[in-house]
């Protein structure tokens, strides 16, 4: 990953009226266009010329006209936005913006893996979802979001065996869904691993008539309490879907409920508290450290100084056949 910026040093107040004005202005004089991810801020995705999950922004970042993207979520987005626009400049607010899953499968140990069920005869091909470094999704046949996923797992030979990395949560509900075996890395989303069972039955309780919508990233014991399991995209359609004024109780990340706001502000959305680490205490605060690093500051300042910048890397090249096979076609 790229070594830390300036923009990653605390910095004073500034109104964010302000500087919302001034990244307006800066994206019209560097010629730039601003992706987020439904996980940031909702300051920033109200900026964004484009917002939404990584497959929407995924093709999204190839329709962009503009010579610079700012690519507002975390490094495996921006690198994906990268591989997608070798030409362009692909620019993120904070490189430290790292993701619990893509860390939890190196592609050195993937590449081990992948070598011993060869040399044991074995034929497969490796699926990796999105949240994946570029190293990763070259050594894949193929890259999947939870919104395209079990479009794609149906795309593969029946005689064939699927390696599923990095998520087990989202492999297993896929294999569920899909009837194909898989064998699953051992990764999990650190934001979607740590919802509390025991309250979300207490928030339904409290809420009747409620609806709990969830991540296919969340633990088996949350999905069998879901009435509805889809990735952020879905989830936005399914409760514009929903005329009735509805409570919905929402596992995944929390900034997500924003999105589902300014979509269908005829609900009440109530995120699905989560366990603190720390204490073991339950909050609402189901909050991605790493999205969290997306600032306003961190954009205007990226913007006006050109950096920190994804360089393109050699290993680009396989990962962008992969993606254009798997994404776009």
């Amino acid at each position: 990953m790229s070594q830390p910026f300036a923009a990653d040093t605390e910095t004073d107040y500034e109104d964010p009226l302000d500087l919302m004005d001034e990244i307006d202005q800066l994206r019209r004089e560097k010629d730039a266009t601003i992706l987020a991810h439904f996980y940031v801020d909702g300051e920033i995705q109200d900026i964004a010329d484009f917002t939404g999950d990584s497959l929407k922004l995924a093709r999204d970042a190839t329709r962009v006209t503009t010579s610079t993207i700012v690519f507002c979520g975390v490094h495996f987005m921006g690198e994906s936005a990268k591989i997608m626009n070798p030409e362009k400049t692909v620019l993120i607010p904070d490189p430290l913006a790292g993701c619990s899953l893509a860390e939890s499968c190196q592609a050195d140990e993937l590449k081990a893996f992948q070598d011993g069920l060869r040399a044991d005869g074995r034929r497969f091909e490796t699926v990796a979802y999105i949240n994946t470094s570029a190293a990763v999704k070259s050594l894949c046949d193929w890259i999947v979001t939870s919104g395209n996923a079990q479009e794609i797992i149906d795309r593969i030979p029946a005689d064939r065996e699927i390696l599923f990395v990095p998520d087990r949560h989202l492999g297993r509900y896929l294999s569920e869904v899909t009837g194909r075996p898989m064998i699953l890395w051992p990764g999990s989303c650190m934001v979607h691993e740590i919802f509390s069972v025991q309250d979300l039955l207490r928030a339904r309780r409290s809420n009747p008539g409620s609806q709990v919508i969830a991540h296919p990233e969340c633990p088996q014991n949350i999905l069998e309490l879901s009435d509805f399991v889809g990735g952020t995209e879905k989830m936005r359609r399914h409760v514009m879907s929903t005329a009735e004024p509805t409570t919905f109780l929402v596992a995944t990340e929390a900034t997500m409920i924003h999105a589902l706001q300014k979509s269908a502000p005829q609900h009440t959305f109530i995120p699905v508290p989560g366990i603190m680490t720390s204490s073991g205490e339950t909050c609402a605060c189901n909050r991605c450290p790493h999205m969290e690093r997306n600032t306003l500051q961190k954009v205007r300042n990226c913007l006006r100084d050109g950096q920190p910048e994804i360089v393109w890397q050699d290993y680009y090249e396989a990962a962008r056949a992969v993606l254009e096979k798997s994404l776009l076609q």
